[in-house]
């Protein structure tokens, strides 16, 4: 075996990213060559958490665009690893990540739903400002047993660190992380309540056909 491409049994080590999109309102001066039933411009990225750089161990990161696009398959080379564009509706992005070869790793594939158009109670007030849409999600590059080499690409600076507090800027964080735990843990207490609910209502119904089979 070369040196550096022996794996270290036992270890683990992660590394945070984020991906998604971001998306616009095309104004009434738009460029000419925008086709005119294109109502947003967007951008589909997949980055470092705090914007920290992943090409040391990132090869190339490949977009998967509806078929309807101008060379739908876009390879990305080097940061950032995005792609815009734009268009008039939402649909489903593949994007597969290529890792350098001292990993030794095979690529990994995750999907993304475009989204151009606001969606809660605040959508119209949104719409009406042409504010920027964002979505965005968490995730993390889990290296079981990485290579020598990979561990030494990886470890040659400190990994990202999540910041304490969120911020416009920095949506994820050990705040907003402690918040999504609080969600779950109250829908998860919602969850046994109604099946409570639910078992004593079953047992109410049982005495009552079995009192109504005695008669």
């Amino acid at each position: 075996m070369s040196g550096g491409s022996k794996r270290l049994k036992n270890l683990q080590i992660c590394r945070p990213f984020v991906y998604g999109n971001m998306a616009v309102p095309l104004k009434e001066d738009r460029s000419p060559e925008i086709p005119t039933d294109h109502t947003h411009s967007w951008t589909v990225f997949l980055k470092g958490v705090n914007g920290d750089d992943l090409s040391s161990f990132v090869k190339r990161v490949v977009f998967k665009l509806h078929e309807t696009y101008a060379n739908s398959t876009r390879s990305i080379e080097e940061p950032p690893f995005e792609v815009t564009e734009t268009g008039w509706g939402e649909f489903e992005i593949s994007i597969r990540v290529y890792f350098v070869p001292e990993a030794s790793e095979k690529n990994v594939v995750m999907y993304h739903h475009l989204k151009l158009h606001p969606y809660g109670p605040e959508a119209e007030q949104q719409k009406t400002n042409g504010a920027t849409v964002t979505s965005m999600q968490y995730d993390e590059f889990v290296f079981n047993e990485p290579t020598e080499s990979l561990f030494e690409i990886l470890t040659k600076k400190p990994g990202a660190v999540l910041p304490a507090q969120k911020s416009m800027l920095v949506p994820f964080s050990v705040e907003s992380e402690n918040e999504e735990l609080d969600r779950l843990s109250d829908a998860h207490a919602k969850v046994q309540a109604n099946i409570r609910r639910l078992t004593e209502r079953i047992h109410v119904l049982e005495q009552e056909n079995s009192a109504l089979q005695s008669l």
